[in-house]
């Protein structure tokens, strides 16, 4: 989530958005076991190994902050947690972690650090065991020697039990409160943006990854945006399209050369708000060269969009449906260039009695079904461990409450959320 939620949607280019897609005849057979893998992209459509169209909607479950595990775990059990997405009837969980975990297994001989010492880091040692103890009470499979990773897969274990894809997000290097532009975190070579760092953590989550059933889909980047701290001094020669080509290309193929199987999500520029030159086939400036399928040599159909908007200023409609279509969604038509899924893998507000009655969430809750385009709302989390120094953060924004028991916004809830997952599903 950017910092900012007030970014206006970018690029001016294109035509109006048509209100709906159809969709094709699927493959009439037996269909295999779930998740159906590998998935792959066709056109506009994700498809499973049988062929069949499927779309992903879902929420975002962070784990890429400074303690570098999933949120919440003090309050609720892992199956408790993903049983309250379940139960919403989605069917996918973007889960996010930091590069960090994997440099410090690197740097401690190929083990990873205990929950005990990721606690005692992040909150100090009087709070760091208090919140452990908790954790451990409501999960009581872990103990104070079990590892970040291990919760990591306890979380796909049960992903799979109750049949919830994840796409696994990497959505930051440092582990901290993801995003701003000042972060060091910003752009390929920022402060702690090393790009042997990031494509060495992402074909290490993409090999660890294979033993994870729900897996489908992994993400190269969380946000890509400006550098703009003094750390990114280096970085900023490299901020535009030609060279986030250069990085993108190269991510993809470390994800891809240790897990064939995974769709990989490409983000935009500008906090992920658009990805027009992609779509539109239009020079990657500021050099001349354009986006081809064909550098992605044999997994071409792996490749899905993401975008982000928090255009919650938006006052029209037609007018935010239209930037979604200028900035990305072009892709699920034949009008563009380069024919994509896209998925809009960060929306969000907050979770209150009036806010999802406002024109940006209701109108979204109408555009995406329509399209039966993939979407994952932020955020899940009721609370964080720790964010910006603050301890036990309360989020607002949060689909649960501070302990995770409940709905924050049952009316949106019942009177909005759980129709727009039946209608993109559907």
């Amino acid at each position: 989530m950017k910092l900012s939620i007030a970014i206006a949607a970018l690029a001016t280019l294109g035509s109006a958005a048509p209100n709906t897609y159809s969709q094709p005849e699927e493959p009439i057979g037996k269909r295999a076991a779930w998740p159906n893998t590998p998935h792959i992209s066709s056109g506009r459509y994700v498809r499973d190994a049988t062929g069949t169209n499927i779309t992903y909607a879902g929420t975002n479950w962070p784990g890429a902050a400074d303690v570098m595990i999933p949120e919440g775990l003090q309050y609720q059990s892992i199956a408790t947690i993903v049983g309250k997405v379940k139960s919403l009837g989605m069917n996918t969980i973007r889960l996010t972690y930091a590069i960090q975990m994997i440099d410090e297994i690197y740097s401690n001989g190929g083990k990873d650090i205990t929950l005990q010492k990721a606690f005692a880091q992040a909150l100090g040692q009087a709070n760091g065991t208090k919140v452990l103890n908790q954790v451990l009470a409501k999960n009581p499979g872990f103990t104070a020697s079990t590892t970040r990773l291990e919760v990591f897969d306890a979380v796909a274990t049960e992903c799979a039990k109750q049949e919830i894809y994840i796409l696994l997000d990497n959505h930051i290097s440092k582990g901290m409160w993801c995003c701003s532009e000042n972060d060091g975190n910003s752009w390929w070579g920022d402060t702690y943006f090393n790009t042997a760092n990031w494509t060495r953590g992402l074909a290490y989550m993409a090999d660890h990854g294979k033993k994870w059933t729900a897996l489908t889909s992994m993400s190269l980047r969380n946000e890509p945006r400006e550098p703009k701290g003094n750390g990114g001094n280096n970085a900023r020669a490299t901020y535009n399209w030609q060279g986030w080509y250069t990085f993108v290309k190269q991510g993809a193929e470390a994800i891809h050369t240790k897990n064939a199987d995974v769709l990989i999500f490409l983000s935009g520029l500008s906090y992920d708000t658009y990805l027009t030159p992609v779509v539109q086939g239009t020079a990657l400036t500021p050099g001349t060269g354009k986006f081809s399928v064909a550098d992605f040599p044999g997994y071409a159909n792996k490749l899905v969009l993401e975008l982000h908007t928090y255009d919650t200023s938006a006052s029209n409609c037609n007018n935010m449906q239209n930037n979604l279509y200028k900035n990305g969604f072009q892709a699920l038509t034949t009008s563009a260039a380069n024919t994509f899924p896209v998925m809009l893998t960060e929306f969000g507000f907050q979770m209150d009695a009036s806010t999802w009655k406002g024109m940006y969430a209701s109108c979204l809750a109408t555009y995406l079904p329509a399209q039966k385009a993939g979407w994952m709302i932020w955020v899940l989390s009721g609370s964080y461990y720790i964010r910006s120094g603050i301890q036990d953060y309360d989020e607002g924004w949060g689909l649960l409450n501070h302990d995770w028991s409940a709905w924050r916004s049952p009316s949106y809830v019942n009177g909005a959320l759980l129709a727009m997952v039946k209608n993109t599903l559907s």
